[in-house]
């Protein structure tokens, strides 16, 4: 994976010195032809973490996207989905953090993985994008990579001309099952992110029923 210009090998691993979160962004595609498609697996994890909450997302010119408030252990957090495509996703964020004034190392991306199997979940901070064309864009528009990842494994078709028909359609029912359980287990391992105890989460959510993990290579 390729690293951020400037940054050692072991800044990878390392997490944010930021106290937790205030922003929990989802990545996907909007309109109703993407819903539930694996690209917009972000996109799940933020609409139940809202609905949970009892919460809508509604639209925001300014932000590019879809936003709503939380309250997510004792801290308020900002949610959105960017309305662009998702290669255009870095716009979205990148008001979203100018308008609330929030450091990008208070911001967790949330997107799907074609190198995790359909239900592990994997969180980080820094790095490189690994081909995710939402996290490449987030990254030209910061200049770096250093926000937090929440990474959702959607498994990968097998070879790389099957990719694209892959991310752009629906799961097997036994997938999404797969995918939404490891959902699940992200949102509860969300509010300890949000105190700033992302090693205890991390912890927790890497050994909470994953699924196969990376793909080999």
């Amino acid at each position: 994976m390729a690293r951020a210009p400037g940054q050692g090998a072991g800044r990878l691993c390392c997490w944010s010195n930021m106290a937790g979160l205030r922003l929990i962004v989802g990545l996907g595609n909007p309109g109703a032809e993407y819903l539930r498609t694996r690209h917009n697996a972000g996109f799940w994890l933020v609409d139940a973490l809202a609905s949970g909450h009892g919460e809508r997302f509604s639209f925001d010119g300014k932000l590019h996207g879809e936003a709503c408030r939380i309250r997510l252990g004792s801290e308020p957090v900002w949610l959105l989905k960017p309305s662009t495509f998702m290669n255009k996703s870095g716009i979205a964020v990148v008001s979203a953090l100018r308008y609330y004034k929030i450091e990008p190392e208070q911001c967790l991306v949330a997107h799907d993985d074609l190198d995790l199997s359909a239900g592990t979940v994997r969180m980080k901070f820094d790095g490189g994008h690994g081909g995710q064309n939402g996290l490449r864009d987030i990254m030209a528009h910061l200049g770096h990579g250093k926000f937090h990842r929440l990474r959702v494994g959607i498994g990968h078709p097998g070879h790389r001309d099957q990719v694209t028909p892959w991310v752009l359609g629906r799961p097997s029912a036994q997938d999404e099952d797969l995918i939404l359980d490891g959902i699940g287990r992200a949102l509860d391992a969300l509010p300890l992110v949000v105190d700033g105890q992302f090693e205890k989460a991390m912890q927790q959510l890497h050994t909470m029923g994953a699924g196969n993990g990376e793909r080999g290579t």
